[in-house]
């Protein structure tokens, strides 16, 4: 059997399927980059998604804490000016009704082992401002348990009037000054009383 005759082409055929071969990769490079770009859209939603809402919840974050802050601020705010508002309250009430708020004013009963002790104590009071008139009262005789024991003792009584506001401080000062391990400090709130020896008790002791 003869051999076979080997095909050449002829320039013409070259040149068409050259022609051909980049048509085909041109189909196909242009079919990858429109996948790529199709699938790259769907990512970039993706994140464009992911990011509002990333910036949705740290602004509501943002504001759930600025608005806890203000809450926090108010309260605080209130708590220190609660004294002042409640003097203030209890002047308009009685300013508008012609009557006494009771509580706005205390009387405390303050023991003391001697007399010197005594007017020491409670010229300090008077000298800070944090009482309007102190009584000394006369020694008496008292009984009292310390230690599991019954003691006798003899003390002087200080009667100290002031408004319900200054207590704590006033408390403070006589622990701070008082010969005592455990001095008796007892307040009682005032319920009623003539109007004009409160107002003067008022004018006698600022509220700061």
């Amino acid at each position: 059997m003869p051999p076979a005759k080997k095909q050449i082409c002829s320039p013409a055929d070259a040149t068409f399927f050259w022609t051909q071969a980049r048509r085909r990769s041109r189909l196909q490079i242009r079919c990858q980059c429109a996948h790529f770009t199709a699938n790259d859209t769907a990512v970039f939603h993706k994140m464009d998604w992911f990011y509002q809402r990333c910036y949705k919840d740290s602004r509501s974050q943002t504001l759930s804490r600025s608005g806890i802050m203000v809450i926090c601020g108010t309260l605080l705010l209130a708590l220190s000016l609660y004294p002042v508002l409640r003097a203030l309250g209890a002047q308009i009430h009685s300013a508008l009704t012609g009557s006494y708020v009771a509580g706005h004013h205390s009387i405390l009963l303050i023991n003391c082992p001697t007399e010197q002790a005594a007017k020491d104590i409670g010229r300090g009071i008077m000298e800070k401002r944090m009482a309007a008139c102190v009584n000394i009262l006369p020694r008496t005789v008292t009984m009292y348990f310390w230690k599991g024991e019954i003691q006798d003792a003899s003390e002087i009584l200080l009667l100290v009037r002031t408004r319900s506001s200054l207590i704590q401080r006033l408390m403070d000062y006589v622990k701070s000054v008082h010969p005592y391990e455990i001095p008796e400090v007892l307040s009682f709130p005032v319920e009623d009383g003539s109007l004009s020896y409160m107002k003067w008790m008022d004018d006698a002791v600022p509220e700061n």
